[in-house]
C-alpha cells in the first residue's frame, strides 16, 4: 500500500524559507513522477512543481520559478520543496502526489497522479 506523508509546512513572515518533505513508501519510488500541489482556500488544486524519475527534469510554476527548488533522493524515497522568498500568496495546503511514468519525465496535470499525501499547511504572513 502506497503512503505519502507530507512535513515541513508551518507559519512564516514574507521573505522567509520553508522545506517541505515528502516521504513515501509502499513502492518503488524510482519509477515514479512526482508532483508536488498547492490548493488555496475557495482556488483549484495547481501544480506547483514537479520532478522526473531520475530527477534530471524539472518543471517549476511561473509564480514560483527562481524561490522554489524541488528535489528528490530515490535511496531515501523522498522529494523536498525548498521554498525561499515566500509570498503571502504562496500560502495555502501542499500536497505531494505519485504516478508510475514509463519515461523520465514530468507530469503537470493533477487528474494524472493517483497518490496523494494528506498535505501539510503553509501560511505567509506580510
Amino acid at each position: 500500500q502506497v503512503q505519502l506523508v507530507e512535513s515541513g509546512g508551518g507559519s512564516v513572515q514574507a521573505g522567509d524559507s520553508l522545506r517541505l518533505s515528502c516521504s513515501a513508501s509502499g513502492l518503488r519510488f524510482s519509477i515514479y513522477a512526482v508532483g508536488w500541489f498547492r490548493q488555496a482556500p475557495g482556488r483549484e488544486r495547481d501544480i506547483v512543481a514537479a520532478i522526473g524519475r531520475s530527477g534530471r527534469n524539472t518543471y517549476y510554476a511561473d509564480s514560483v520559478k527562481g524561490r522554489f527548488t524541488i528535489s528528490r533522493d530515490n535511496a531515501k524515497n523522498t522529494v523536498d520543496l525548498q521554498m525561499s522568498w515566500l509570498k503571502p500568496e504562496d500560502s495555502a495546503i501542499y500536497y505531494c502526489a505519485l504516478t508510475h511514468t514509463m519515461w523520465d519525465t514530468v507530469i503537470l496535470s493533477p487528474q494524472e497522479y493517483d497518490s496523494w499525501g494528506q498535505g501539510t499547511q503553509v501560511t505567509v504572513s506580510s
